[in-house]
């Protein structure tokens, strides 16, 4: 029998230091789930105590107490996952695909990840495979990217990726990931500061504030499903001016640019859409006044 990494003492706690209990995942359960993580992360060598510990304190612990409840089917659990979860992974799905068409892709993950199916009685939920290492929306942004991809690539008619596809070298990676991530946050920016007030009062109130499609169209006195075709307006023209900054001013190729998209679907961390729309910060009040104005003259009968 294999020695186990994570010890009781260890497991308990971690346990406590994830708030666990909130959600009533057995003791047991969450240590399962510290284990198959540091067994992922140590296979093939037999680690210390010292830096086993290290590396499970370094885990989004709460993520996981998250994931593991949800995997369970604990229903506060699940609601708590939708509330918080939906509306990123929504946005997620409309940066994959403007035209609406990823966000099926997205109400269908949540078939897998509630885990419909079961095998020996027990739930076979995708969140089997979130282990912690990153925080549970990255995680979510990264299944859906590669559900999207392939779904692509099957619409193409190309051979499916095998099924334990090596991950790439992140490390090797690092230097031009860098890079990429820096020339994106730059043509992002410029690609912002160039739209409308208006445009950029619509994104703000929907992406950095997350005010629903109808709390937005109530602040510009637009119809939601107006609101909706405008947001996906401007993400087409921003995702367009973007690889077109990328291409003509950084000399880019298109290999180059799919790959600066991928890194930020990967990790959105240093890219701050609100630091980008609060640039002018001097502006915005009257920016939004303006846009109001607008909205409101808009909707004023023609003599």
């Amino acid at each position: 029998m294999a020695t186990r990494l994570i010890d009781a003492a260890l497991a308990g706690r971690l346990y406590r230091q994830a708030k666990a209990e909130q959600w009533q995942v057995p003791v047991d359960r969450f240590a399962e789930a510290l284990e198959a993580s540091a067994a992922r992360v140590f296979a093939g060598r037999v680690p210390g105590s010292r830096e086993v510990e290290r590396y499970a304190r370094r885990l989004r612990l709460e993520d996981l107490a998250l994931a593991c409840a949800c995997a369970l089917g604990i229903e506060a659990a699940w609601e708590h996952f939708i509330r918080e979860q939906r509306p990123a992974l929504y946005r997620a799905a409309d940066a994959l695909d403007p035209g609406g068409g990823a966000r099926e892709l997205a109400d269908s993950l949540y078939a897998e990840l509630y885990g419909l199916k079961s095998k020996d009685g027990v739930r076979q939920s995708l969140f089997r495979y979130f282990h912690g290492r990153s925080t549970l929306a990255t995680w979510l942004r990264a299944v859906l990217a590669q559900r999207h991809v392939d779904r692509v690539r099957g619409n193409r008619r190309l051979e499916p990726l095998p099924d334990e596809t090596p991950a790439p070298d992140r490390a090797a990676d690092e230097p031009d990931r860098a890079r990429y991530l820096r020339l994106v946050r730059t043509s992002l920016a410029h690609a912002i500061s160039a739209l409308s007030p208006r445009d950029r009062f619509r994104l703000r109130c929907y992406y950095a504030e997350q005010l629903t499609l109808a709390q937005t169209g109530r602040l510009l006195r637009e119809h939601e499903a107006t609101v909706s075709r405008q947001l996906a307006r401007t993400r087409r023209a921003i995702r367009q001016a973007v690889e077109v900054g990328l291409r003509g001013d950084e000399g880019l190729n298109d290999v180059q640019i799919a790959r600066c998209f991928e890194c930020v679907m990967e990790d959105t961390g240093p890219i701050d859409l609100t630091k980008m729309l609060d640039a002018d910060a001097g502006r915005k009040e009257s920016e939004r006044d303006r846009s109001l104005q607008e909205g409101h003259r808009e909707q004023q009968p023609r003599s």
